[in-house]
């Protein structure tokens, strides 16, 4: 079975709020995701292109993994308090399964 990944894109319009925002992701969201989920890895990223655009990916075993941590509350706890946190925030999300990897490992 593939990898899965879960992505979550933001956009944080308010540039002074962006530090902010990163500080808490780093020290709170992804932490509390990361283990809520039970997912192999997560990364986060800021665009270069747009620096309003923030993105977190989150590593499942396979999509059945992905499935069985999205069937329980952990996505909603996790949504409502975000949203609680940064109510001007607003994000998509994205299923994505592993089709190739190439390259050195």
């Amino acid at each position: 079975m593939p990898l899965a990944y879960f992505v979550v894109r933001a956009t944080v319009p308010d540039a002074a709020k962006r530090k902010a925002f990163d500080e808490w992701y780093s020290r709170e969201h992804l932490p509390d995701a990361a283990k809520a989920f039970g997912v192999n890895k997560a990364w986060r990223f800021w665009s270069v292109n747009d620096p309003s655009l923030h993105q977190a990916m989150y590593e499942f075993a396979d999509q059945a993994a992905f499935d069985r941590a999205m069937s329980g509350d952990a996505l909603k706890t996790l949504v409502d308090e975000f949203n609680r946190c940064w109510p001007e925030v607003k994000r998509t999300r994205e299923v994505l399964v592993l089709a190739e990897e190439f390259g050195a490992g």
